[in-house]
C-alpha cells in the first residue's frame, strides 16, 4: 500500500520556519523525483520546490527560492521541506508528491497535505 504522509505543519509567525517532512511507503522511492506543493485557500495547487531522485538535481519557485530548501534521505525514504523567513503568503496546505516516468507511464502518488499558517 502506498503512502505519503507529510508532518511538520503548523502556525508560526512571519520571519520564522518551519520543517516539513514526509514518510514513503509502499514503492521504491529512490526511484521517484519529489515534489511539494501547496494550495492557498482560493488558488491553484503551485509546485514549491523539485528534487530529482538520487537528490542531485532541484528546483525551486522564484517565490521561495533562496528561503526554501528541499532534500531527501533514500535510505530513510523521506523527503523535507526546510522554510524559512517565512511570509504570510506562503501559508497554504502543503502536498508531498512522488512522481516516476517509466516505460511511457506516468506514476503519481500524493499525501493528504499538511496545514502551514503564516501569522502574527
Amino acid at each position: 500500500q502506498v503512502q505519503l504522509v507529510e508532518s511538520g505543519g503548523g502556525l508560526v509567525q512571519p520571519g520564522g520556519s518551519l520543517r516539513l517532512s514526509c514518510a514513503a511507503s509502499g514503492f521504491t522511492f529512490s526511484s521517484y523525483a519529489m515534489r511539494w506543493y501547496r494550495q492557498a485557500p482560493g488558488k491553484e495547487r503551485e509546485s514549491v520546490a523539485f528534487i530529482s531522485s538520487t537528490g542531485g538535481n532541484t528546483n525551486y519557485a522564484d517565490s521561495v527560492k533562496g528561503r526554501f530548501t528541499i532534500s531527501r534521505d533514500n535510505a530513510k525514504n523521506t523527503v523535507s521541506l526546510q522554510m524559512n523567513s517565512l511570509k504570510s503568503e506562503d501559508t497554504a496546505v502543503y502536498y508531498c508528491n512522488a512522481v516516476r516516468i517509466y516505460l511511457g507511464g506516468r506514476y503519481d502518488y500524493w499525501g493528504q497535505g499538511t496545514q502551514v499558517t503564516v501569522s502574527s
